[in-house]
């Protein structure tokens, strides 16, 4: 059985989160993808603290297409070292993951209500 991941990608603003997530979803890289729009990041870039106002964008996958998703999002990502990472869904309503299952494979599943 295919693991499910939750991925974390952190982007420029809300048009590139959309974009991004239009883009891995038509691919079947992601079942889902959930934007939002504002966060304020803190973090070291070029040895000084930046501060940025940020967009996240979160994705449901499995764990078997993590190097090909991860591959499309650097691609088309504006950062130079963009964040994407995952994380294991431990847990969870199993008619969903089967459904995060099935739509990355391309079987076309309702998702549960």
């Amino acid at each position: 059985m295919d693991e499910c991941r939750l991925v974390y990608v952190t982007t420029s603003d809300e048009a590139e989160a959309l974009r991004l997530g239009r883009q891995v979803v038509e691919q079947r890289l992601a079942a889902c993808a959930n934007v939002l729009s504002a966060m304020r990041s803190i973090y070291w870039w070029d040895d000084e603290v930046q501060s940025a106002q940020e967009a996240i964008l979160l994705l449901k996958t499995r764990e078997d297409l993590l190097p090909s998703l991860t591959a499309a999002l650097v691609e088309l990502h504006s950062y130079e070292c963009p964040c994407v990472v995952a994380l294991p869904i431990c847990g969870g309503y199993g008619p969903f993951l089967d459904w995060i299952r099935a739509e990355t494979q391309g079987t076309h599943t309702s998702p549960p209500q």
